[in-house]
């Protein structure tokens, strides 16, 4: 998984930067064919803004979240991101459950 993490009007200090890797670890957990994740911090006015474009195979997963804190903001992010990536596995997951395999649709015909 490559990870990168930028920031707009925003220093990445090692602090945040360890919190988003710990963060989107959990969502490795879930999901181990994550190819590439882009995370974008930034921060407008009193608004912290937290962005993240998942690339999967066959898939672009982007979720963003918006909070007066920034670590509130990444955790709210890391929360959606989760929800989408299980949602997109189960439903990868589901291609041949309804109606069975080519040999069992042969079975039923015959």
């Amino acid at each position: 998984m490559n990870l990168t993490i930028t920031g707009h009007h925003l220093e990445i200090t090692p602090a945040i930067r360890g919190y988003v890797e710990e963060k989107m670890t959990r969502i490795t957990r879930h999901f181990d064919q994550v190819i590439d994740v882009a995370v974008i911090l930034a921060v407008e006015k009193l608004k912290h803004k937290a962005e993240v474009n998942l690339h999967v195979r066959g898939k672009d997963i982007f979720v963003e979240a918006t909070d007066a804190d920034m670590y509130a903001a990444i955790d709210a992010l890391a929360d959606k991101l989760d929800r989408q990536v299980v949602k997109h596995k189960e439903k990868s997951g589901n291609v041949h459950r309804e109606t069975g395999g080519v040999k069992r649709q042969n079975a039923d015909l015959g």
